[in-house]
């Protein structure tokens, strides 16, 4: 795709995560089920990308572990933000795993020592007015899934925080051939573990229905392989403010499909509650100058 500009190729691959969660939501395999096989059909894609591009798919024992932790904690992301999304739907869901922007800036913080911005002073509190009035202030009030699938989420972000700190540690170079390696070796291992999670919890890797399998393999293809090479290429010369202002469109779609494809209704201090929480996540996600 050389002739794309990068800032449209972010902007696509935006657009194609965004609708993970309504692969997600359609599918009618178990949670951790569907998340094994958008790793196992997007790490096969990524691997035979690698292939047709002769790029060397060798890592030092260092990297290899490192990678295979970072997988441990992708793994655990998904677990919980595929129960998210099925306890409080695809908008929410994505915009609650999109918080690790503020955890990322807390262990910048408190791990490396960075310096207290005041765009995180304003981003912290504005995310968790959103945060109120999107779940609503009375928490005991709650249905015991919608509670459960905000703590999911929350959870999610987490674990997506984690595995993002985790591979600061792989270098594209000698020990990481491309990005593109890194992230085939890695959702092969989460595919493995994931795999595992359904084994021992005795769930099946059956596929009911065709729909349920082309579902699931354009998950894959879409969300784990296309749209992560378009923004891994996008995101590399397009300016940080301006990447970080076109891949809101992830979560700020994923609300979109929710309320087009399944109904979702928001009431007018929902919606406040939203783009309350997105501009959190926008000034969060604002690189140091």
């Amino acid at each position: 795709m050389p002739n794309i500009p990068a800032p449209l190729r972010l902007l696509l691959g935006a657009v194609m995560i965004s609708f993970s969660a309504v692969f997600v939501k359609l599918t009618t395999v178990a949670p951790t089920v569907s998340a094994f096989y958008r790793m196992f059909w997007g790490g096969l894609a990524l691997l035979a990308l690698v292939a047709l591009q002769r790029n060397r798919l060798r890592f030092s024992g260092k990297a290899t572990l490192i990678i295979v932790v970072a997988a441990l904690f992708f793994a655990g992301d998904l677990f919980c933000w595929h129960r998210s999304i099925l306890f409080v739907g695809p908008g929410l869901a994505t915009l609650l795993a999109n918080f690790q922007v503020f955890l990322l800036a807390l262990a910048g913080i408190m791990l490396f020592h960075e310096p207290l911005r005041w765009e995180i002073m304003l981003a912290i509190p504005l995310a968790m007015i959103g945060l109120g009035l999107l779940v609503g202030v009375d928490w005991a009030s709650l249905p015991g899934d919608y509670r459960l699938g905000v703590i999911f989420g929350l959870l999610a972000a987490l674990c997506y925080a984690t595995f993002i700190l985790s591979l600061r540690n792989v270098r594209v170079g000698q020990e990481a051939p491309s990005s593109t390696a890194v992230m085939s070796l890695l959702s092969l291992c989460c595919a493995l573990i994931l795999g595992a999670v359904v084994t021992f919890s005795g769930e099946s890797f059956a596929i009911p229905t065709w729909r349920d399998g082309g579902l699931l393999l354009l998950y894959g293809l879409i969300s784990q392989a296309v749209g992560w090479v378009l923004i891994s290429q996008g995101i590399a010369t397009v300016r940080a403010s301006q990447a970080g202002l076109i891949l809101l469109l992830q979560p700020t779609l994923s609300f979109v499909w929710d309320i087009g494809f399944f109904g979702r209704t928001l009431t007018w201090l929902e919606c406040g509650g939203a783009l309350l929480a997105l501009a959190a996540i926008y000034l969060g996600s604002r690189p140091r100058v």
